[in-house]
C-alpha cells in the first residue's frame, strides 16, 4: 500500500476514533512519562481495531497495486478472456473516465500477494494494461463466500456464457464445494447444476477451450451438441481437426463448425446419390458441389476464410492444366 493510500486510510480511521472517547486507564500512575506511553499504546491498539473493522465490513475503497492481487483459485472464464485484446473497450473506457465501479478483493495470508480477486477481473486486467491502481473494496471472506460473490457478480451482469458457467460449475465440484454453494454461486437450482455438470463432463475441457465461450449458444444447443458427441465416431478427433483447420480468432462460428464436424457421416466416397459433393478437409466441410445437366456449382461454407477462396481462385488455372495433363496421360495409356 502506498504512503498516500495509508495516509488517507488512517485519516478516516482517526476520524472515527476522535468521535469515540477513549476508555479510562485501568491502572493509575503518578508518572507523567508512563501515562504518556500508556496513552500512545492504547491509541495504536484502537487504530488497529478500527482499521480491522473497516476492512472486514468492506466499507472502504482502496487503490491497490494490481501486482498485489492474486487470481482466484477457481477460473470462471476460458483462456484469453483477460488479455488486452479481450478487454480493449474497457481499457479505452478506463483510460478516458477512470475505473468507475470498484472490484472486490479479500485479504489472504498465504501466497505471494496480500490480496485475492473476488470479482472485477476484467477491470483488474485493464488496470494492469494501463499501469494504474485498481480500485477495490477489501472484505474478509471465507472460500465459500468468495465463490458465491464471484458467481453472483458474473450471473447478475450476464458476464459468462452458458458453457463457461458449466465449466465453472465443474471446477467448483472438483474443488469440493457443496451443491448448495454451487447453486448460490450460479443463482440456479440443484437440478440445473446437475445438467450443467453433465454437459461439462461429457465434453473434454481441451475441446471446450478450442470451441471458445460461444456467447450466443444456450442450453438447448449444447444439449444437442452432447447428444451428437455421444453418438459420433471419434468425436474428439473430428472436432479437433475441424477447429484446428479454422484460423484462431477468425470471425467464424466455432460452435457450428464443431457441431457440423460431429454431424457429418463417414463416407467412402464424396459423391451423394443426388449429385451433391461435399468437399471436406480434416473432417470439416469446406464446400458443397452441386452437379446438374447445366453444369456444376461450388458453394463454400462459412468456416472458409475469404483469403482461401482468393488463394484457390488464383490456382484454378494451374490446377486445370494439371488435370488436363493427367487426362492426356490417361488417354495415351489406353
Amino acid at each position: 500500500m502506498s504512503r498516500k493510500d495509508s495516509k488517507g486510510l488512517f485519516a478516516n480511521v482517526l476520524g472515527q476514533i476522535d468521535q469515540t472517547p477513549a476508555p479510562a486507564p485501568v491502572t493509575k500512575t503518578s508518572s507523567p512519562h508512563l501515562l504518556k506511553v500508556a496513552a500512545g499504546v492504547r491509541q495504536i491498539q484502537e487504530r488497529g481495531e478500527a482499521l480491522d473493522k473497516i476492512l472486514k465490513d468492506g466499507d472502504h475503497i482502496l487503490e491497490l497495486d494490481p501486482s498485489a492481487i492474486a487470481p482466484s483459485a477457481i477460473a470462471d472464464r476460458f483462456n484469453g478472456a483477460y488479455e488486452s485484446s479481450a478487454v480493449e473497450e474497457l481499457i479505452t473506457s478506463m483510460r478516458e473516465r477512470g475505473q468507475i465501479v470498484p472490484g472486490l478483493v479479500r485479504p489472504v495470508a498465504s501466497g505471494n500477494a496480500p490480496y485475492q480477486i473476488v470479482f472485477g477481473r476484467r477491470r483488474l486486467a485493464a488496470a494492469k494494461a494501463l499501469g494504474i491502481k485498481f480500485r477495490a473494496i477489501v472484505r474478509d471472506l471465507t472460500d465459500e463466500q468468495a465463490v458465491v460473490f464471484q458467481g453472483e457478480e458474473n450471473t447478475n451482469r450476464n458476464d459468462l456464457s452458458f458453457i463457461e458457467k458449466c465449466a465453472f460449475a465443474l471446477s467448483l465440484e472438483q474443488a469440493g464445494y457443496r451443491r448448495d454453494v454451487m447453486s448460490a454461486s450460479l443463482s440456479t437450482g440443484k437440478s440445473h447444476i446437475s445438467e450443467m455438470l453433465g454437459i461439462a463432463t461429457a465434453i473434454p475441457h481441451p475441446v471446450l477451450l478450442l470451441i471458445g465461450p460461444a456467447r450466443e449458444i444456450g442450453r438447448r444447443r449444447w444439449l444437442e451438441f452432447v447428444e451428437k458427441w455421444n453418438s459420433a465416431a471419434n468425436p474428439q478427433e473430428r472436432v479437433t481437426d475441424a477447429l484446428n483447420f479454422v484460423e484462431r480468432g477468425a470471425e467464424v462460428d466455432r460452435f457450428s463448425v464443431a457441431l457440423n464436424a460431429l454431424a457429418q457421416p463417414v463416407q467412402d466416397s464424396a459423391e451423394d446419390r443426388d449429385g451433391i459433393y461435399e468437399v471436406t478437409a480434416r473432417g470439416l466441410v469446406v464446400a458443397t458441389v452441386k452437379t446438374s445437366k447445366s453444369g456444376a456449382r461450388m458453394t463454400f461454407s462459412k468456416a472458409v476464410q475469404p483469403d482461401f477462396v482468393r488463394f484457390l481462385s488464383g490456382r484454378i488455372e494451374a490446377l486445370h492444366d494439371e488435370y488436363m495433363k493427367e487426362i492426356s496421360k490417361s488417354r495415351k495409356g489406353n
